[in-house]
């Protein structure tokens, strides 16, 4: 309600107004029209400076849930969702993250990656049902995402996220927004109108992936699987992953490539458990270690003298 009793008017979302600056678009020369987008884009990721500490403030609330087990949920409907996920699926290959421990929650279900689903993004009940499959707990960090932050499936998600005690994040592009004024940690950019209004996949759409490689490597870096700017939490998958981890082992340990390959095939292709045999640990000794220290390969070095 608003001061004067009336019912509050809704909130502006900025992401559909028309600007002036591109009304006739449509009839620039090629060059004009790639020159035009390319200004937006700019302008979209210098929007994310103004959240900068909006994000830290959501990584350090994320951090001890996930060192407990916790799980990373990501929900959102259209091009929100697809960001979202194309985010978490990185996670594993660069990070070793478990899959076990990355849940999507996408409206209109993993077919809507691919294909629009019509109306999916209207559906709250189905946002609310999902998240009760998922068996939230208060450990488990759930993203949503929404350019408008208005998106039915996506603020109903989050409300419900919310009672189930998780640390819920919202990442908008439009202020006041619902989504944001739900959230215990809003993450709010401000990328204003679109080149083609409404095309939120411009813009609010580069913002959000900004937004979210920011948000999910800082949780990554925090939750100890970045050391001296490697990544060293990985597990040799396959050929190009062995050429890196060998890489990896050789830099830090200060050996040969043949002993950073033999220190890694010891390890069973544990990038962590490779350079702590490099330093002399015997395989339990570096497995006790890393347990020590909940699998932080600087506090592990720190002990035995090699962090340097």
């Amino acid at each position: 309600m608003s001061p004067d009793g009336k019912p509050a008017a809704t909130p502006a979302v900025t992401t559909e107004r028309v600007s002036a600056r591109y009304t006739d678009l449509d009839s620039w020369p090629v060059a004009d029209m790639v020159a035009a987008m390319f200004e937006g884009q700019l302008a979209a990721v210098a929007a994310v400076g103004a959240a900068q500490q909006a994000i830290a403030a959501a990584v350090e609330a994320a951090v001890p849930g996930l060192q407990r087990g916790g799980r990373i949920v990501y929900v959102g409907a259209g091009t929100s969702g697809r960001i979202g996920v194309q985010d978490g699926a990185e996670l594993t290959p660069t990070f070793d993250w478990p899959t076990e421990r990355l849940v999507f929650l996408i409206a209109g279900g993993m077919i809507a990656l691919t294909q629009s689903v019509e109306g999916a993004e209207d559906k709250a009940l189905d946002a609310v049902q999902a998240v009760d499959d998922a068996r939230l707990t208060a450990n488990d960090v759930v993203i949503c995402i929404a350019a408008t932050g208005t998106t039915p499936y996506t603020v109903a998600a989050l409300r419900a996220a919310n009672t189930a005690g998780a640390v819920t994040i919202a990442i908008a592009n439009s202020p006041g927004s619902p989504l944001l004024e739900t959230a215990r940690y809003p993450i709010l950019v401000q990328t204003g109108a679109e080149v083609i209004a409404g095309s939120t996949r411009m813009k609010a759409g580069t913002a959000q992936k900004v937004v979210l490689n920011l948000l999910s490597t800082a949780l990554m870096i925090r939750l100890g699987r970045v050391y001296r700017g490697l990544m060293v939490h990985m597990r040799v998958r396959n050929e190009k992953l062995r050429r890196r981890g060998e890489g990896i082992v050789e830099k830090i340990v200060a050996c040969s490539t043949e002993d950073a390959a033999r220190h890694l095939q010891d390890a069973g292709g544990d990038v962590k458990t490779a350079i702590l045999l490099g330093f002399g640990l015997a395989a339990n000794e570096a497995a006790e270690a890393l347990q020590r220290h909940h699998g932080n390969l600087r506090a592990a070095l720190n002990e035995i003298g090699h962090d340097r």
